[in-house]
């Protein structure tokens, strides 16, 4: 807890002036709201008999503290002002940290992690935590300065009432305190759950289709029951017993109170000090009081916030892919296409081979086609070539140049990817093609679109290349969206093409067109094709026959079918009825 408080201030850092400004409007409230109490106790002073009244005084006083309430009330709102501009500040801070951070991540990580949870902690955490930091500025800090105040007020006023004040405020710091510890690990536990929560209802959501399909709403509706009684029961033990803490405070606070009055009275009755006085100084004590049942609330929170806090934290602790600087010098300006991979051995998880020895050489323009069973590793290498994951022992070089020495930016921009798993954007249609690239013209993109055979749909749409698409693309087939990702490779015509089951979505007319766009634009670029349906990686240079991580076979179409190997019966298997 004392590590995540220190991670909140090195973010509050930066907003210094406007704490100092904070504070400052703090000190004014508090001191407005002290002085109050003075004129109280005067007032009454003025009033003590019927006959005995000095109205003048009265409105000398009422002026006063018209004038008193007034500026309190304007340092109040400039505090707030200021206390909001910090708190939204340093979550702004955090989640641009966060998100950063997020795309800088490797895969492993995030592949590991339900994505529900990591929006959990970006978007409810963070807020949690705003919660807690704005109630801590907004309330922590008045309730301090009015305690110190009020107790010194009351220590100049009458010592012998303040110290039985002092003596026993302890208890009230000591009951918060038992409570405060013994909740953070409630408040743990509760976002924790809510991260699974969101995880599973995103899961769930993503795959309603699926879910209605196979008649599986009962079931996802038990299992979203089951996560929602735990958040339930962890909320309520962590509401509950945190909740503790300002009935006990309260409790404590109204003791004190009783033993000042009771004091005090007895002080008046023998004459040592007056109605007024007395008035004041009660007034003292509850304003003095009233700051530890807010603070326990607080405090409260801040256990809340502060576990919320730790989480984030965790999620800007965790490592990144880096760079080191000497990379980008040697990175390739244009790549030839070149690809050698030496020795290669890999796994997801230790303990568990995937790839071993794996070596191959590419030659620059070359089409190599990767084919295999399911789970034999075509993924994996895609996924190597392009350095989401890093090789276990062995190299893969481009142009005589490891790639482990070259940026992953350069890297990945001299390749052009389309997966069988297809990312549309929220944005325009041609937002979507052009994908960030501020030197691709309209023009351009039409061309692509074209070449690709996805003008036609385009068209159709209600503003054409301006029509905005929605959140995944819905609205559109797996085929459009397949086509629409072909398309976003065809306008950047990269030196190196990597092709996952491509056209796995599209009609088998449309994919013969799509065919014959990918061989004019394949040529003089090196192309690595996965692909299942053998038909269409006939005309490729090299195919490569995985199976359990290994090459198996590699040769020409027509070499692999003479050798009557493993090759020829996945080609027999999808043609022996034609």
């Amino acid at each position: 807890m004392k590590k995540n408080t220190a991670k909140v201030l090195k973010y509050i850092r930066k907003y210094i002036p406007a704490v100092v400004f904070s504070m400052i409007m703090a000190v004014l409230i508090v001191a407005s709201n002290l002085y109050i109490p003075i004129l109280l106790g005067r007032g009454v002073d003025c009033i003590l008999g019927p006959r005995d009244v000095d109205m003048q005084g009265v409105f000398g006083i009422i002026k006063t503290g018209i004038a008193v309430i007034l500026g309190g009330a304007l340092a109040q709102w400039l505090m707030n002002v200021c206390n909001n501009k910090v708190t939204y500040g340093v979550v702004r801070d955090i989640r641009r940290d966060v998100f950063e951070r997020l795309e800088k991540m490797p895969l492993s990580y995030l592949d590991a992690h339900p994505t529900g949870d990591i929006v959990s902690r970006v978007i409810a955490d963070v807020d949690q935590f705003a919660d807690g930091l704005l109630m801590g500025f907004s309330q922590f800090l008045t309730g301090v300065l009015t305690i110190l105040g009020t107790l010194v007020f009351m220590l100049v006023l009458n010592p012998l009432c303040a110290l039985v004040v002092i003596v026993l405020t302890p208890v009230s710091f000591l009951v918060a305190r038992f409570i405060a510890t013994r909740t953070f690990k409630m408040f743990l536990a509760q976002s924790e759950t809510r991260g699974e929560q969101t995880a599973y209802l995103e899961e769930t959501l993503k795959g309603i289709k699926a879910v209605k399909a196979c008649s599986m709403e009962y079931d996802t509706g038990l299992r979203f029951d089951e996560i929602n009684e735990r958040l339930g029961e962890c909320s309520l033990k962590a509401t509950f017993y945190s909740s503790l803490t300002n009935p006990s405070t309260r409790f404590v606070n109204s003791l004190v109170y009783a033993s000042v009055a009771v004091t005090g009275a007895m002080l008046a009755i023998r004459g040592g000090i007056t109605v007024g006085f007395l008035t004041s100084f009660l007034s003292y004590a509850s304003q003095y009081m009233k700051p530890f049942n807010e603070i326990s609330g607080v405090v409260t929170e801040l256990q809340n916030s502060l576990t919320c806090a730790g989480r984030v934290f965790d999620l800007l602790e965790e490592e990144i892919e880096t760079e080191s600087p000497e990379e980008d010098v040697l990175a390739m300006a244009a790549a030839e296409g070149r690809v050698d991979i030496s020795h290669v051995d890999f796994s997801y998880v230790p303990g568990r081979d995937l790839i071993q020895d794996l070596s191959l050489s590419v030659k620059s323009g070359e089409r190599i086609a990767i084919v295999g069973p399911t789970g034999c590793g075509k993924t994996t290498l895609i996924n190597l070539l392009m350095r989401f994951y890093d090789v276990n022992e062995g190299s893969i070089s481009v142009d005589g140049t490891d790639i482990r020495k070259m940026t992953r930016h350069r890297l990945r921009k001299s390749y052009g990817m389309v997966l069988q798993d297809t990312w549309i954007r929220h944005a325009t249609v041609y937002e979507n093609i052009r994908m960030g690239r501020k030197d691709i013209s309209d023009d351009d993109i039409v061309r692509a679109a074209k070449s690709c055979h996805a003008h036609g749909f385009i068209m159709r749409m209600p503003k054409g290349y301006d029509t905005v698409i929605s959140e995944e693309g819905a609205g559109l087939s797996a085929g459009q969206k397949q086509l629409l990702c072909i398309a976003r490779v065809m306008v950047k015509l990269p030196p190196m093409l990597i092709l996952d089951e491509a056209t796995s979505s599209i009609d088998t007319r449309t994919e013969m067109r799509v065919q014959n766009a990918f061989e004019k634009m394949m040529k003089g670029r090196t192309s690595f094709i996965v692909a299942h349906r053998l038909s269409t990686i006939k005309n490729a240079d090299v195919i490569l026959v995985m199976k359990d991580g290994n090459i198996i076979e590699q040769g020409s179409h027509d070499e692999l079918l003479e050798k009557e190997g493993f090759y020829k019966k996945l080609y027999m298997s999808q043609f022996a009825m034609v």
